[in-house]
């Protein structure tokens, strides 16, 4: 990073000192250290992120008209664990680094160090509720609806991780509440510009604001017995999200140049289908109305 020296001080370091510096605030990646053995936020993140949403599911079935009982929601708690590491893992490195993990394979299993794609996860997350559902002849699409509520939980945890463990930074800006980083350059770790922390802006939209549409559609309409109407809420609320962020957020080193290509991120590309899906299943889903008979109660739902 070039710096202009003005009176043994740099131009960045003049106009930065009133931003928060990240070293500042304390945080490490590492929650706890037991010997050799770092437990991390950002895996923390990922088990808070299952067992609340499980927690959630739990709370949804119990309502009348549910799509499954509490063995299905056992089960699904697994393959849906199983689809968000290995689709997240298997995403991330299709879509964002192909090229370092051809070279590097071995680095693929390092889950620890960071590098997940949601958009893989989802992927991953469906592929098992669509065997679930097959197993046991459940709707899929509702199975798909109750899930979606539960996501932004995962998402929450998720995007605090990233702020905890310094990536995935906004652009630079003069924001009052701008975060100035740690970087790594050829030259070592310097405190980086002032950046928007697009970590938190994820946090809020994709995780308490996502969070608060699903629930109100859940819980004061009668969204759930339309099959695919919440699914595709998620997906079409999400992509929108997402898509928005990526205008501030830096987009990861070795896409730098297929951003300036096509004009998007690859972020953006990805939530593009989520778009266009969700607005989809969302306005097609009065069609889909079914009448749902209840696990609790005496009435039908039609």
């Amino acid at each position: 990073m070039r710096r202009c020296p003005i009176r043994g001080k740099s131009l960045q370091e003049a106009t930065s000192s009133q931003f928060v510096a990240f070293p500042d605030l304390g945080l490490s990646p590492v929650a706890l250290s037991i010997g050799p053995f770092d437990l991390r936020w950002y895996s923390l993140a990922y088990l808070a992120g299952i067992f609340v949403g499980y927690w959630y599911l739990l709370k949804l079935i119990a309502k009348p008209g549910s799509p499954m009982d509490r063995r299905h929601a056992d089960d699904l708690v697994f393959y849906a664990a199983l689809g968000i590491i290995l689709g997240g893992r298997i995403g991330y490195v299709l879509f964002y680094n192909l090229g370092y993990y051809v070279q590097h394979p071995l680095e693929i299993v390092k889950l620890w160090d960071g590098g997940m794609s949601f958009h893989g996860g989802v992927v991953g997350t469906s592929l098992g509720i669509f065997y679930l559902a097959r197993k046991e002849k459940l709707s899929w699409l509702r199975i798909h609806d109750y899930v979606a509520c539960c996501v932004p939980f995962g998402l929450f945890f998720g995007r605090l991780a990233n702020f905890v463990n310094q990536e995935l930074w906004g652009a630079q800006t003069q924001v009052p509440w701008a975060v100035r980083f740690v970087e790594v350059t050829p030259y070592g770790s310097i405190l980086g510009p002032p950046r928007h922390p697009s970590q938190l802006y994820e946090a809020i939209l994709e995780g308490i604001v996502l969070f608060a549409i699903l629930a109100w559609m859940f819980w004061k309409t009668q969204a759930r017995y339309e099959p695919g109407k919440l699914v595709g809420a998620f997906l079409f609320f999400y992509g929108l999200f997402r898509f928005g962020i990526e205008f501030i957020r830096e987009s990861d080193q070795q896409l730098i140049g297929f951003a300036q290509a096509t004009g998007l991120h690859m972020g953006q590309w990805l939530s593009l289908p989520m778009i266009l899906c969700g607005l989809y299943l969302m306005l097609t889903a009065k069609r889909r109305r079914v009448r749902v008979e209840p696990t609790l109660g005496t009435a039908s739902v039609s």
